[in-house]
Order: C-alpha cells, then structure tokens, then sequence
C-alpha cells in the first residue's frame, strides 16, 4: 500500500540478509518512525510492545526472530528457547505459533551452518505469500461490496480494531476488500470502531484509509449498535487473531458486542483471515482459546498529542481505581455469517472449514 505516494511495507529485510526493518507503530498516528530490528530479542520485544501488531505481521516478525536468533547459535538448543521466547510474547494470536513451526519444523534438515541463511529466506518468502493471501482475501471479500452497491447508494462497511495492512504485509484482513472496491470506483465510506484501550481503529485504521483516500467515519465503540438499528451499516468486516476448527472467532476485545448487535438486527457480519490464523486443534474457542490480559495502565490512560507537537499519555481515570485489560474476545460461529479467505468464502462451521485441512498454507 501507499503513504503519500510511495510503496510500504510494515516489516521489509534489509539488504544485509540479517536484519529488518518496521514501521515502529507505538508512535502512529502522531509521528511516523522506522526501527531497526538486529536480534532475536528486539523482535521479541517489538511484537510484546506492539510495535508490530496484527495475528499474520506478528508471525512473519517472529520469523524473521528466529532467524536472527540462529544467526547468533545455530544449536537445536538455542533454536529451541528462541522458539519459546518469542511464543511467549502474544499468546493469542495463532499465526505466531504458526510461523515459528513452520520455521524451525524447516531447519529440522538443514546443517546448523545453513540454518541462518535458510530461515531469513524462508521468513521473506512468508513475508510475500502473506501479501498474496490478503489480496485474495480481499479480491472474494469485493463480491460482497459490488452486490451491497448494486442495490444503489453508499455502502456503509463497519469494522472493529485494526485489521488493515498495518496488522499484515500488504493490504490488510478486512481492509482488503474495502481498498479494492475503492479503487475500483464503488462508492464505499466506513465506520472506523475507535477500538479501546489501544483505539487502534482511531489511530492506525482511519490512518491508513485516509492514506489511501478511502471515506471513512471514526465512532465510539458503543455507537455501532445504534447505526445498524437505523439501517447505517450494510456489512460487519472484522479481522481475527484465531478461528477454531467449529468457526468461533477470537478478535479484538468488543468484536463479540459488534457480532451480537448485528445478528439482532439482520447485518451481515464477516470475519476476513488467512489460513494459517486457523486453528485446527482448537473446537470450543469460549474454553480453550488463552485470552491475553494486557497492563491496567492501558485502559486507565491514554495516549494524545500536545499543540506543540509532543505526544503525551495523559490518566483518565479516577484516582485509585484499577482496571482489567482483556485483550480479545470470543465470538461464536453462529453468529459469524461467514469467513473469507485467500480460498473463497465460506460457512463458519466444522463442515464449512473442512475443505481448508489438507490444502497447504503456501502459495
């Protein structure tokens, strides 16, 4: 996607063959920065921070960890605990444990001397293929948008968090679809979800569209339900960080509330993802799925921007009181109307997902 103009990546290898580079997000939407990552452990604590954020762009920066960790000891030893050092850092998410059996499962073959080498090659080659998913995502996602617009008028698309190519390598989850209707000239404006604690709607969603010159409309998270009753949302597209083998979704925190306005009130509501955010050994996502709880200080401040240009984190609570900071919420598949993926889309169900088992993930 572009910024101005020019092409962007959030996370691109450096010439060197080693390292890479990110777009550091902490400090967006007020300024924008780059940060170089050298080490295992400052992959590890740009995805714990969420300098990168997003289930697929986590996977492909934990790659690219891993790599850099069998730079420094090749052993099958070191391999190991860089493994767990980065699986310890976002727990919900899938891709991330995804892509780091995917990359250590590679070197099981390969001599220690090549496994460096070999894993930064395999880590950019997931870097495109992410790309391509989520533009196929987003070419079956389009259908949806050209029939809403066959019907005449706006189509008004609400979405939740940020799931856009901030959150991946290129072109986003839910945002996909959104881009590729615009370009194409349908007349698409979008409900921006502000998404607290982190407001990632507010800050990196409303961004990047307005990067792109998309219409968009950031609300507060509770005015959702109210623009479906009046007949102001024509679809729900929503990303998500893991979907059980059955079809439940676990999405940023409030994805659930947004999923049970728009079953009351007949709105479609569809969950983009690639692939690999399917997880196969999971069936009741409400039970087994680990939901991440992240610092009090996140719901109790907020981050902001002073006239003069400093960005500044400012309390907004009352004094004394504390806060519980759930990351991530489950929604159920039957209220999910279906799941679109690099491979159509289909039926947020067992039966519905069954045909994506042997197919591989790679493309």
């Amino acid at each position: 996607m572009k910024i101005d103009g020019v092409a962007w990546r959030p996370i691109w290898a450096d010439d060197d063959g080693e390292t890479v580079e990110i777009i550091d997000q902490t400090t967006l939407p007020f300024a924008f920065g780059t940060k170089r990552l050298t080490t295992m452990e400052e992959a590890a604590e740009a995805i714990s921070v969420m300098r990168v954020r997003g289930a697929p762009l986590i996977g492909v920066t934990a790659a690219y960890g891993l790599a850099m960790a069998l730079r420094d000891d090749p052993s099958d030893a070191a391999m190991r605990a860089a493994y767990d050092t980065l699986h310890a850092t976002r727990p919900t998410a899938i891709n991330l444990r995804w892509a780091l059996d995917r990359v250590s499962g590679a070197m099981a073959d390969i001599a220690p001397a090549d496994r460096a080498g070999a894993a930064y090659t395999l880590a950019g080659e997931m870097a495109d293929e992410d790309a391509e998913i989520n533009r196929r995502i987003g070419a079956h996602g389009l259908t949806l948008l050209r029939e809403a617009a066959a019907k005449g008028g706006r189509v008004n698309v609400l979405t939740h968090c940020n799931a856009g190519w901030l959150a991946t390598v290129d072109w986003g989850t839910a945002t996909s679809p959104v881009y590729q209707a615009h370009d194409e000239g349908i007349d698409v404006h979008v409900w921006v979800d502000e998404t607290r604690p982190r407001n990632q709607g507010a800050f990196l969603t409303a961004l990047e569209l307005g990067w792109h010159g998309v219409p968009h409309s950031i609300i507060a998270d509770n005015a959702g339900g109210h623009l479906m009753q009046h007949g102001e949302v024509d679809l729900c597209l929503v990303g998500t960080d893991r979907v059980t083998a059955t079809g439940d979704v676990c999405n940023k925190i409030g994805t659930y509330l947004k999923a049970l306005a728009a079953h009351d009130n007949g709105v479609p509501f569809y969950v983009c993802l690639p692939t690999p955010t399917i997880d196969w050994r999971v069936r009741d996502g409400v039970a087994e799925i680990p939901i991440e709880n992240r610092a009090p200080d996140e719901v109790l401040s907020i981050d902001g921007v002073l006239p003069s240009g400093e960005i500044v984190r400012s309390r907004i609570a009352a004094p004394g009181s504390d806060a519980v900071n759930p990351a991530f919420d489950v929604t159920p598949a039957r209220l999910v109307t279906g799941l679109i993926t690099e491979a159509g889309i289909m039926e947020a169900s067992e039966v519905g997902l069954a045909g994506l088992r042997p197919k591989a993930v790679s493309i």
